[in-house]
């Protein structure tokens, strides 16, 4: 049975998403961003279609946990 991605979080923007797959990255954890903006030419498409955070199935647990730590 083969293994899926989930997404984790949705972000309003870039910014915030790849701030969120830079912590996850330091942490080890591999990531990656889906977002639907024409290749980054329509930003205003973030507000129908907010910028997604997928990481392995595996991972899930432990990328949470990551996100929703607190800072510092």
């Amino acid at each position: 049975m083969a293994r899926g991605n989930y997404v984790i979080r949705t972000f309003p923007n870039i910014m915030e998403a790849e701030l969120a797959q830079a912590a996850l990255r330091a942490h080890g954890i591999a990531s990656a961003l889906l977002r639907d903006d024409a290749g980054g030419m329509m930003p205003w498409l973030h507000v129908l279609h907010p910028v997604r955070l997928v990481v392995r199935e595996e991972d899930v647990t432990a990328a949470v946990r990551v996100l929703d730590a607190e800072p510092g």
